[in-house]
């Protein structure tokens, strides 16, 4: 993927991008449905988050993406972009509740990430009719009246 600006290459090489569209998939199940211009959409909603993390935080991860591959390598003799969203959902599940809160904590930053990334995107906004407005309540008022 040539075109990816430096903000849209997400934690953990080339293949992260892959990793977060397949976490993604995984807790936004509609996801699946992105054509590739609407994913680059979320890609770079995602991005820009993470380019306001410090070094350390981006690393962490870059790690946790890594290890979803290997915990899943292991579980399911697959990579985990390789598994189908529902299994895919089943281990970020099962890691959501590991008496290991580094490992609950990373289940919970993707999952985030992913929500921002597929919810940020003006299309699923309006198509869930979220009209929220910097300008506030008068701009609300002016949408509800249409």
């Amino acid at each position: 993927m040539s075109d990816v600006t430096e903000a849209e290459m997400l934690p953990g090489g080339g293949r992260a991008n892959a990793r977060f569209r397949a976490v993604l998939n995984a807790v936004v199940p509609e996801g699946v449905a992105l054509d590739d211009d609407e994913w680059r959409e979320a890609q770079a909603i995602i991005g820009r988050a993470l380019t306001t993390r410090s070094l350390t935080v981006r690393r962490q991860i870059a790690l946790f993406m890594l290890m979803l591959d290997a915990m899943s390598a292991v579980r399911n003799r697959r990579r985990f972009t390789a598994l189908p969203a529902a299994d895919a959902a089943q281990l970020l599940e099962a890691l959501s509740k590991s008496k290991l809160l580094l490992l609950r904590r990373g289940v919970w930053g993707v999952r985030t990430l992913a929500f921002m990334g597929y919810y940020a995107r003006a299309r699923a906004a309006q198509a869930i009719g979220y009209h929220a407005s910097a300008a506030g309540w008068a701009v609300r008022r002016k949408v509800g009246n249409r």
